[in-house]
């Protein structure tokens, strides 16, 4: 049975793209059900749109609190009855119920070798800090911000010239790899959340994985 997948985005959705892309091409073994955006007329709706997808919009900016924009959330993601839910540049601090209720079926990319650099603005500070190298993340959501178990990261170095652009389209490069490798793994029942004790783990082929997630080198 094909992975039902639902991808929550707030802009360009160039991530949703490598992950339409993947499954068209089935490099990944589940489909895209819908996008849905929390702000109107961003380019990634389009994206769904051009690819048949259904596609909605919550608006954030109609929701007196948090808890009011997910519960509302909750339900227009609960319409497609996803397997998998999908973070794709989804700029919104989730609350605790809602991660919760998709408690080791949701995914986040994050652009940075977590637990480095959690939050915004992720570039700069690497190159403020004088790193030598840099990267992104994809790992389960739990209810700590970025905190949830690495499943998978790819580095990149950071030269001395280098702008919070230069670094973030190198990063962008490596995010369309791995998101879409990372997606299928969890298509295919090889990955998993350990929710057995409080820490929490990645789980991939019966293994937990290490804190920095799975390294082939």
């Amino acid at each position: 049975m094909t992975t039902k997948i639902v991808v929550l985005i707030s802009g360009n959705g160039s991530n949703l793209q490598a992950i339409i892309d993947g499954c068209d091409s089935k490099a990944i073994a589940g489909s895209v059900v819908a996008v849905i955006s929390n702000r109107p007329d961003v380019y990634g709706l389009q994206r769904a749109k051009d690819s048949e997808i259904a596609h909605q919009v919550v608006d954030h900016k109609l929701y007196p609190s948090r808890e009011d924009y997910d519960q509302a959330l909750q339900a227009a993601i609960d319409t497609y009855q996803p397997d998998l839910v999908v973070l794709a540049g989804f700029m919104r601090i989730l609350t605790p119920q809602l991660v919760n209720h998709y408690q080791g079926r949701m995914l986040n990319i994050h652009p940075s070798l977590l637990p480095k650099y959690q939050g915004l603005n992720t570039h700069q500070r690497a190159i403020d800090a004088g790193d030598s190298e840099h990267g992104v993340s994809v790992h389960f959501v739990t209810e700590e911000l970025d905190g949830g178990p690495v499943i998978l990261q790819a580095k990149v170095p950071v030269f001395d010239t280098d702008t919070s652009d230069d670094l973030a389209a190198r990063v962008h490069e490596q995010e369309h790899r791995i998101y879409p490798l990372v997606v299928n793994w969890f298509c295919q029942q090889r990955l998993s959340m350990n929710t057995q004790d409080t820490s929490f783990s990645a789980v991939l082929d019966n293994k937990d994985l290490p804190t920095q997630g799975y390294a082939s080198e």
